[in-house]
């Protein structure tokens, strides 16, 4: 069995793994680059592979960067399988279109005001491409093997979102894992990410290997930003991920004002994707830990923008209020416009709440940067940045190595350590090789393991 590492290796995006045999040929996760350019041209570079030799793809969980590639491959003539858990299948019908019909937008905008070097530019796929794509994923429980070739898969609960699995390949006696985005012991919604099998290969996110979660409640700095955000009469923005950042923050607030820690405010969820993964989350009880009247009682006094002109419409509210839009970098979405508008407010308070890539505009706001650009045009940015911590769905570098010794991992398993920048994969590394009998490595771009 061969193993190559084509995407998430020394990044956080891009998620992408092609396993081979005599028999077979498939991919563990499939999904888009993000953030830096030269990261974003990988999206349009001939495959490393042949689509019609490809048997299958298994899917960890919907994020993009993990499957956003998916309709690229439809488009190109892919129609095998994709294996996912049933809640994954949900959010991807719901985020995949999405990302193709935000790529038609922004190829339409930049032709329309001639901001690419390309006369005619093109999306990646186009929201059509995307809801076709939905034809091939074939949903599966949570324990339930599949084969393909001569690989045993299943998956099992990794935390993080919803449908979020690890998957454990048993190819000819070698058992590998795949481990996904590892949730948090102790997550706002999910629940904890399940021990690992004995392995003589894990493949290990380290998203969060150089950084560990404050001990002090999010809610509590949350508290402090809104109030500080009403108190200048400003409006607070809050980029989020659709998928369980939206309702983690409908939650908390909806449970501050219930606490009085926060004045009664409209609170507008301007993201059409969010407001249908939020239906999402309530039809799946059994996999978070909220109640079914929990899950109701999140939707009170937020109001859902699902149309552009209700979008549109928010501009005319003057007095403070809260609007959560996606995306969570602020690479795309509604939060632009309304970032557009806003920024040069210093009455204006810009929340961040979770981890901002490399290259994009989070993370220029977020590393002290005075104008970003949006839509071509330079915007002056005099609101004030705030992030707060503890919302991440990731475990941090602690959390990690505690997961890691839940497992029946032998001493000295290889760990090939990928889905991080450079600094917090090394960091996890080191933490491993100091504190555990593990054999962490960094894994490397285009790298191949024989097994």
């Amino acid at each position: 069995m061969k193993l190559i590492f084509l995407g998430a290796t020394q990044t956080v995006t891009g998620s992408k793994f092609l396993v081979e045999d005599d028999q077979s040929s498939f991919l563990v996760d499939c999904g888009l680059y993000q953030g830096y350019k030269w990261l974003r041209e990988r999206n349009w570079q001939p495959q490393a592979f042949d689509i019609d030799k490809l048997d299958g793809i298994v899917l960890t969980h919907a994020h993009i960067d993990h499957s956003g590639y998916i309709p690229r491959l439809y488009k190109q003539g892919y129609r095998g399988p994709v294996y996912c858990h049933h809640a994954t299948r949900d959010l991807c019908s719901i985020l995949l279109p999405d990302s193709g019909h935000i790529q038609e937008e922004d190829a339409l905008f930049y032709a329309r005001h001639k901001l690419s070097k390309h006369a005619h530019p093109e999306p990646l796929y186009d929201g059509e491409t995307a809801e076709r794509c939905m034809e091939l994923f074939q949903p599966v429980d949570f324990g339930q093997e599949f084969s393909i070739g001569n690989s045993r898969i299943h998956l099992q609960p990794a935390g993080h979102i919803l449908g979020a699995g690890s998957a454990i390949l048993d190819n000819n006696g070698v058992r590998v894992g795949f481990s996904g985005d590892v949730g948090r012991p102790h997550d706002l919604l999910m629940r904890p990410p399940q021990p690992l099998p004995e392995l003589d290969l894990l493949l290990m996110e380290s998203t969060y290997g150089n950084r560990l979660h404050p001990e002090v409640h999010p809610r509590e700095d949350l508290a402090r930003v809104v109030n500080d955000t009403v108190s200048r009469g400003g409006i607070l923005l809050i980029p989020s991920f659709a998928v369980g950042r939206a309702q983690a923050l409908q939650y908390l607030l909806v449970t501050l004002m219930d606490r009085g820690d926060i004045p009664e405010l409209p609170i507008f969820l301007d993201s059409p994707m969010a407001i249908d993964v939020t239906d999402v989350y309530c039809r799946y009880a059994d996999q978070h830990r909220l109640s079914p009247e929990e899950c109701q009682h999140m939707h009170r006094g937020i109001t859902y923008t699902h149309s552009v002109n209700e979008s549109k419409a928010l501009e005319n509210i003057q007095y403070p209020h809260i609007i959560i839009a996606g995306s969570g970098m602020a690479t795309g979405g509604r939060i632009l416009h309304h970032m557009k508008r806003l920024l040069p407010n210093h009455r204006t308070t810009l929340l961040f709440t979770g981890y901002q890539a490399g290259g994009t505009r989070g993370a220029l706001l977020t590393g002290g940067g005075t104008s970003v650009k949006i839509h071509g045009e330079r915007v002056p940015c005099r609101a004030s940045i705030e992030m707060i911590q503890g919302l991440s769905a990731h475990a941090d570098y602690r959390e990690l190595c505690a997961w890691l010794q839940q497992s029946q991992l032998r001493p000295g398993t290889p760990i090939q350590l990928v889905h991080g920048e450079p600094d917090a994969a090394d960091a996890l590394r080191f933490y491993l090789k100091e504190n555990t009998e593990f054999h962490p490595v960094v894994a490397e771009y285009r790298q191949v393991l024989h097994l």
